[in-house]
C-alpha cells in the first residue's frame, strides 16, 4: 500500500463498495457483471493499493471460483442437452395422461412435472416447458391460471436449491465451498419443502375440484412440439439418459469425482452419444450458448469482486464492525434470522447483490462469533431466489412465468407470497431440526 489507512476507514471503503454495487445494479447503471468488476477496482484504488495488488487479490479470486464456474457452465449445458433429447417427455405424457380431468389431479400433476423438470435448475427453461404443457390444460378446465403460476412458482423452489443453479453456484463460489458442504446438508430440507408444496397444490386442488368437478377431456403434449424440438428427440436414448442422469446425480451428492470434472465429462458424453453429428452438436451449442455464457462469466466476474474484497481486508473489517453491533448472547441466531429473512430479501436484492454484496458480510460476522460460516450460506440458499425467484420483480424469469400463465404480477405475488414464505419457514425448521443451521 502507497498510504497507510487504518481499519476504521477499509470496513467504510468496504461498505461503500457495497453500496455502490447495490446502487448501480438496482438502478440499471451498469450491467451486473461490469459492476462486479469496477467497483471493487475503483473503491481499492480509493484505499491506496496499486494495480498490481489489485490485481493479484483479483487473481486469487478467480482461481477459487474457478472450478465453481466451469460446474455451472456444463451442467447448464448437460441439462440443456437433456431437454432437447427429450429425456422428461414421458414423465410429461403420463403425468398428462393421469390427470383425467380431474382438477385435484392436474394441480398435483403441474407441481411434480414442474420438480422434475426444474432438476436443470433454469427457471426460464422449466417455465416453458410445464407452462406449454399445462396452459391448455387448465384453459379448458377452467382452473383459476393463478393456482398454475402459483404451484409451479412454488415448486421450482425448493427445486433451484440443486448445485448447478445460478443461485446455488453464486453461494458455492461467495462461501468459497463445494456441492458436497453447501447441498448435500440441505437435502433434508428440501424434502421438507417438497412435501410442503405438494400439500399446497393439494388445498388448491381440492378448492378447484368441488368448485369445478371432474371433467373428460382428450390432449397430446407431441402436438405441442415445435418441428425443430421434435428433430432434436431421442425417444430410443431416454433408457441411457435416464441411467446416465441418475448416476452423475448420485456421484455428485456422494463426492465421488470432483463437480466440475463430473460435468465436463459427462456433458460430452451426453452430446457425443444423443448428436454423433457434428452439425447436431454445434445447433444444441449455439442455441444454449448465451445463456451458459452470461451464467459461467458472472461467476468469474464475482470472483475479482470476492478476491479484492478479502485480499483487501474490507469484507474482514465490516464484519469486525458488525460484531460491535451484535450482542454475544443473540449471535447464535444469526444463521436462522438469514435463512427466515432470505425469502423477503428476494424482493429488495437481485441474486448478485445479496451473494456477492450481504452474504459475505454475514459469513464473516459468523465466523467472528465461532459459528461455521458455512450455515450462512446454507440459510442464506432456502429462500434468497430460490425459493423467492418466482415471485421476485428483479428477475427476468418471473415476467415469462406470469406472461406465459397470463396472469398479473401483482396478483401473482398476492397469490403466492404467503405459500411461498411458508416453504422457506418449513425449510428452516427442518434444516434447524437436522443440523444444517443451528441456534
Amino acid at each position: 500500500m502507497s498510504v497507510p489507512i487504518t481499519d476504521k476507514m477499509l470496513a467504510i471503503l468496504g461498505f461503500s463498495t457495497i453500496i455502490v454495487f447495490l446502487v448501480l445494479i438496482m438502478t440499471k447503471k451498469m450491467s451486473v457483471m461490469t459492476a462486479l468488476v469496477i467497483t471493487p477496482i475503483i473503491f481499492g484504488l480509493i484505499a491506496g493499493f496499486s494495480p498490481k495488488e489489485l490485481g493479484e487479490f483479483a487473481i486469487a479470486g478467480i482461481k477459487q471460483v474457478a472450478p465453481t464456474g466451469i460446474l455451472l457452465m456444463f451442467a447448464v449445458l448437460y441439462f440443456a442437452t437433456m431437454l432437447d433429447a427429450g429425456l422428461f417427455d414421458p414423465v410429461i405424457a403420463a403425468i398428462i395422461k393421469s390427470v383425467k380431468g380431474d382438477p385435484l389431479k392436474v394441480i398435483l400433476g403441474t407441481a411434480i412435472l414442474t420438480m422434475i423438470v426444474h432438476l436443470d435448475g433454469d427457471g426460464t427453461a422449466t417455465f416453458m416447458i410445464v407452462l406449454s404443457a399445462f396452459l391448455p390444460i387448465y384453459k379448458q378446465l377452467k382452473i383459476n391460471r393463478l393456482i398454475l403460476s402459483s404451484i409451479v412458482a412454488l415448486s421450482v423452489g425448493p427445486m433451484h436449491l440443486v448445485p448447478w443453479s445460478g443461485t446455488s453456484a453464486r453461494a458455492i463460489s461467495v462461501m468459497k465451498s463445494d456441492a458436497v458442504h453447501i447441498f448435500n446438508p440441505n437435502v433434508p430440507a428440501i424434502i421438507g419443502g417438497i412435501i410442503w408444496v405438494l400439500f399446497v397444490a393439494y388445498i388448491f386442488g381440492k378448492k378447484e375440484r368441488k368448485r369445478l368437478g371432474i371433467i373428460d377431456f382428450q390432449y397430446n403434449h407431441q402436438e405441442n412440439l415445435s418441428e425443430e424440438q421434435q428433430g432434436l428427440r431421442r425417444p430410443k436414448l431416454i433408457i441411457f439418459n435416464a441411467i446416465l442422469t441418475i448416476s452423475l446425480i448420485i456421484s455428485l451428492m456422494k463426492g465421488w469425482i470432483p463437480a466440475a470434472v463430473l460435468f465436463v465429462v459427462t456433458s460430452m458424453i451426453a452430446l457425443l452419444i444423443n448428436y454423433p453429428k457434428l452439425a447436431d452438436q454445434q445447433k444444441v451449442m449455439k442455441v444454449h450458448g448465451t445463456n451458459i455464457f452470461m451464467v459461467s462469466s458472472m461467476i468469474f466476474a464475482a470472483g475479482i469482486f470476492s478476491g479484492i474484497l478479502t485480499g483487501s481486508k474490507m469484507i474482514e473489517e465490516m464484519a469486525n464492525a458488525l460484531v460491535a453491533l451484535i450482542p454475544q448472547n443473540h449471535a447464535n441466531w444469526l444463521p436462522a434470522i438469514t435463512a427466515i429473512t432470505s425469502l423477503p430479501a428476494s424482493i429488495l436484492f437481485t441474486p448478485d447483490a445479496y451473494y456477492f454484496g450481504v452474504v459475505p458480510i454475514l459469513s464473516q460476522t459468523a465466523t467472528q462469533f465461532g459459528i461455521d460460516q458455512l450455515e450462512i450460506g446454507r440459510a442464506a440458499l432456502l429462500g434468497q431466489m430460490t425459493v423467492g425467484f418466482p415471485i421476485s420483480p428483479l428477475t427476468a424469469s418471473t415476467f415469462l412465468l406470469v406472461g406465459l400463465s397470463e396472469v398479473d404480477l401483482g396478483e401473482h405475488q398476492r397469490h403466492t407470497f404467503k405459500w411461498a414464505w411458508g416453504t422457506t419457514i418449513v425449510m428452516t425448521i427442518v434444516a434447524i431440526l437436522t443440523g444444517s443451521i443451528h441456534i
